[in-house]
């Protein structure tokens, strides 16, 4: 069983869904694919992962979720897990919170709505390079 976890958070299943399927054909059984609806289920999520002794290597979120947007969910993330990847998903966020996430949760990159399969395949495989460097 794997020891690294890739956190997906989008309020659109469907999303979650393409995601988890994408990752999963690049990837196979290489990382733990978790998948939440919400940054509230990410917290439960990530938890779940620490209680586990699961290493968290990314997290991809949408930026526009109800209750609590990517960036001030990212910056969250950033603020009690620094070491951690964080990449934004979207199809809404403005200039000012791509850039608030950049300063606030070292954003490592924005993917957009839609993304292809090899952008977010680069990006896992350069987060994942970065976290064997922690």
């Amino acid at each position: 069983m794997s020891e690294s976890a890739i956190i997906c958070v989008d309020d659109e299943v469907v999303i979650l869904d393409s995601l988890k399927e994408q990752l999963k054909r690049k990837f196979g059984d290489r990382f733990i694919y978790e998948m939440a609806e919400s940054a509230a289920e990410a917290w439960e999520v990530i938890e779940e992962l620490e209680s586990d002794e699961i290493k968290i290597i990314v997290i991809v979120s949408d930026w526009l979720m109800p209750g609590t947007k990517g960036d001030e969910f990212l910056i969250q993330i950033h603020q009690r897990f620094p070491e951690l990847i964080t990449v934004m998903l979207t199809g809404q966020a403005d200039e000012t919170a791509i850039e608030r996430a950049k300063k606030e949760a070292n954003l490592h990159a924005c993917l957009s709505k839609p993304w292809t399969e090899e952008e977010l395949s680069q990006i896992i495989i350069t987060a994942n390079q970065l976290t064997l460097f922690k």
